[in-house]
């Protein structure tokens, strides 16, 4: 039977006490880890979020009613215990924070007892992902998630110590709000006092920041909640958590200063690395031209290069037939792996065609200076040969290549170099290279809707140097936009808004929407902007991604405290599901089965 605890109080976590507190008496509580009966002596691993402290157990110290319900400890039950610190009579485990002391208990409480889990409660578990999630509030006691999800409200305070200093209030915008579907999918909410009408969940906080600035607020920031209905991946959620913020009277580079500091801030003295400023920028130009990337992994080389110009008379149609008709071949060199299996090199060649590619073309340079190629035949020797120097090919060096249009090979060669850089293990997780990537293309052609679209959202303003092309050649007009990239994966970005009427009325004139449209879906903001806006710009960060990448995990997943799976459901509670009929009838809503 569970016991009360009237009459204690907890002295210590777990690991707060240290020898230093040799002979005290303490009272801790927690969940049993292990309990191991030697026979007159009982030994229990106690656990609670800060980790372990062994328990020691004789009925000379807690009398015979005492060791009794000690014999009675099983894994998982929560118990509190009062007794005095000593130092460890056995070997000292240097793997514990409390390795070398225990506890030697005078009393003990069984606060609640505990059914056997349905799998340990241990560190770096094996046990399937689904199992975990549909009993997660038993796979949040695991020592490696608590950690995870401390170290994300370390971040979370620092965060807001950092930016209040900065001078930045923190202001809360609306969960409920307007539907404007220019982006991902909303989620919609229906409203029961306006039938027919529906809320939608933010995607970010967007209008509402730059409302804020038209306010006069001049530096906002919230730690925010956000909803996109969209597919899944590792590192996407239907809701995630974003830091945004929202700057006045500012420009690219200052919105850059801060967040280079905060990075700074927060990478140190959380878990103790050193980002040397300024960080390293590049633009979208550059970034796709050397990895085929605009949030290119910079922690190892096999940069692309284009070799058209050397293979643009060549015998090898492969080659010659993607030139003529406008796009490029290109190739990256695995250096050293001229030996790779034929298997291997076929996985390869899978894997490319899973991003587009038709085919894909090798060469490997042997220890000798001759070639071993799926092409040789079609080309000279002079040929070859340019072509490996081109690539600074040299003896066990392996050359792959892609020929289609631009998009595709960037996207071919850009995944291809990340896989073969997993495959040689060369992606350490406790290296942090940070890029800026700039000046992306303001506005992207949708075949899907006939139209441009904007490759941020429409109030992203265009380079001042690029604004008359918005009438001549909108595909060429560079935004002043920016991402901040960390081993390969996009954890921030932001851009300078658009604050002169005449701009952004021409933007939404490019976008192909009238007048009335325009004021249809952004009427507030349009209207905010009549009565003095400043010029302002701002950025926001996947959290989860960023405490992801911190914590060295490879899925948002396990930084999350009870996170979704890929098809957007809970595990735990069963959400999405069913609701009363009342309930529907209430907001006058009719669900209508549809064939898959």
């Amino acid at each position: 039977m569970a016991e009360s605890m009237k009459g204690l109080h907890r002295s210590h976590r777990c690991t707060e006490v240290t020898g230093s507190n040799i002979g005290e008496v303490v009272t801790v509580m927690g969940w049993v880890q292990k309990s191991r009966n030697k026979g007159g002596i009982i030994f229990v691993d106690l656990r609670d979020r800060s980790g372990l402290l062994q328990v020691i157990f004789e009925e000379g110290d807690i009398g015979a009613e005492g060791f009794a319900k000690a014999e009675k400890l099983r894994s998982e039950f929560v118990i509190a215990v009062v007794g005095k610190i000593e130092a460890r009579s056995g070997a000292a485990n240097e793997n514990l924070a409390t390795g070398s002391i225990e506890l030697r208990a005078t009393e003990l409480r069984i606060l609640s007892e505990a059914e056997t889990p349905p799998f340990p409660i241990e560190e770096e578990s094996k046990t399937k992902e689904e199992l975990r999630l549909k009993y997660r509030y038993l796979d949040l006691r695991r020592p490696d998630l608590q950690k995870n999800l401390i170290m994300r409200s370390k971040v979370a305070t620092l965060t807001r110590q950092f930016l209040a200093e900065e001078g930045f209030l923190e202001i809360e915008t609306p969960m409920l709000t307007k539907s404007t579907p220019e982006g991902a999918r909303d989620y919609l909410v229906p409203s029961r006092v306006h039938p027919g009408n529906f809320y939608a969940l933010p995607q970010s906080p967007q209008i509402f920041k730059q409302l804020l600035m038209c306010s006069g607020y001049d530096r906002y920031f919230q730690i925010v909640k956000c909803f996109r209905d969209e597919d899944l991946r590792a590192d996407r959620q239907p809701e995630f958590t974003q830091i945004d913020m929202e700057l006045s009277f500012v420009d690219v580079d200052d919105v850059i200063g801060v967040n280079e500091r905060l990075l700074q801030k927060l990478f140190k003295e959380t878990i103790g690395v050193k980002v040397s400023l300024p960080i390293q920028r590049m633009t979208y130009a550059e970034a796709m031209d050397r990895f085929g990337s605009d949030k290119p992994d910079i922690r190892f080389g096999m940069e692309l290069k284009n070799v058209s110009e050397v293979v643009k008379n060549c015998g090898f149609s492969v080659f010659t037939g993607a030139l003529e008709k406008g796009g490029s071949v290109r190739g990256i060199n695995a250096e050293g792996q001229a030996e790779m299996p034929r298997k291997k090199i076929d996985a390869l060649v899978e894997f490319a065609k899973g991003f587009g590619a038709k085919g894909l073309a090798y060469l490997a340079v042997n220890s000798d200076g001759t070639y071993k190629s799926s092409f040789s035949k079609f080309m000279t020797e002079e040929e070859l040969a340019a072509l490996v120097a081109a690539m600074a090919g040299k003896p066990g060096d392996l050359l792959l290549f892609a020929a289609d249009e631009d998009d595709i090979v960037f996207d071919v060669l850009g995944n291809l170099r990340l896989e073969i850089a997993r495959n040689l293990d060369l992606l350490k997780k406790d290296e942090y290279k940070f890029l800026w990537v700039t000046e992306f293309p303001l506005l992207e052609y949708s075949k899907e809707e006939g139209r441009f679209t904007a490759k941020h959202h429409p109030f992203t303003m265009p380079m001042e140097e690029d604004l008359d092309l918005l009438d001549t050649d909108p595909v060429k007009v560079r935004a002043k936009a920016y991402d901040i990239v960390l081993n390969g994966t996009e954890i921030g970005g932001g851009s300078v808004r658009i604050f002169q009427n005449h701009v952004q009325e021409k933007m939404f004139e490019v976008l192909g929407f009238t007048k009335e449209d325009a004021y249809d879906r952004f009427g507030f903001l349009l209207n905010a902007f009549k009565y003095g806006v400043p010029p302002h710009a701002g950025l926001a960060y996947g959290l989860d991604r960023l405490i992801m990448l911190m914590a060295k995990e490879d899925s948002i997943r396990d930084v999350i405290a009870f996170p979704k799976v890929k098809d957007a459901s809970c595990l735990m509670t069963e959400a999405p599901n069913v609701v009363e009929q009342k309930q529907l009838d209430e907001l006058g809503i009719g669900v209508v089965s549809q064939e898959c």
